[in-house]
């Protein structure tokens, strides 16, 4: 395994990682973001340097989000103004009154029960 700095610039963190293999400039790898969410990452720059102690090179990452995955983050709920709650409520109804109809009629045996 090879343990490698990872400098993030989108979140201006880093972190030390274990690699099996380097990957390479502009490939991608996934990381955990700090939300807890995964998301892809390009690497823009890969480069090694000396060591504080002995004749050793340590690997340094330089990672950007890629563009196209910046719907990773999560969904929040946000309250919605009177017509959309509006809205929500005929939605139920309408459901409500489509099932209950279904019940009906399957009560009355006009339609045969069919399970999928």
């Amino acid at each position: 395994m090879i343990e490698v700095e990872v400098q993030n610039e989108t979140h201006q963190t880093q972190e030390r990682l274990r690699f099996a293999a380097l990957p390479r400039i502009g490939e991608g790898i996934r990381l955990r973001e700090p939300n807890g969410f995964w998301s892809s990452y390009d690497i823009i720059d890969l480069w090694y340097q000396k060591a504080e102690y002995g004749d050793i090179w340590v690997p340094y990452m330089h990672v950007r989000i890629t563009p196209s995955d910046g719907a990773a983050e999560p969904v929040t709920m946000t309250k919605g103004g009177p017509d959309d709650q509006q809205e929500v409520i005929d939605q139920a109804k309408t459901i409500a009154h489509i099932l209950n109809e279904k019940e009906d009629v399957q009560e009355r045996g006009d339609v045969p029960f069919s399970r999928v």
